[in-house]
């Protein structure tokens, strides 16, 4: 999808400069992969003690 958007230029050469991708194109789509890890890390922390499973360890070992 083609878009159009207002990148402030010292923004946008640090991106490029710290990700070390030859392109603007690449800093700005990893960037937003980035966002969506870090949304979906937090998503998961959130989860954190809400399941509750119920494994008997010593027959899930003896079948090893």
């Amino acid at each position: 999808m083609r878009t159009t958007i207002d990148i402030p230029d010292d923004l946008l050469r640090e991106a490029v400069s710290a990700s070390r991708l030859p392109t603007k194109r690449d800093a700005v789509i990893e960037g937003l992969k980035e966002l969506i890890r870090r949304s979906q890390r937090e998503e998961l922390r959130r989860m954190a003690g809400t399941l509750e499973l119920n494994v008997d360890l010593r027959r899930s070992r003896k079948r090893r």
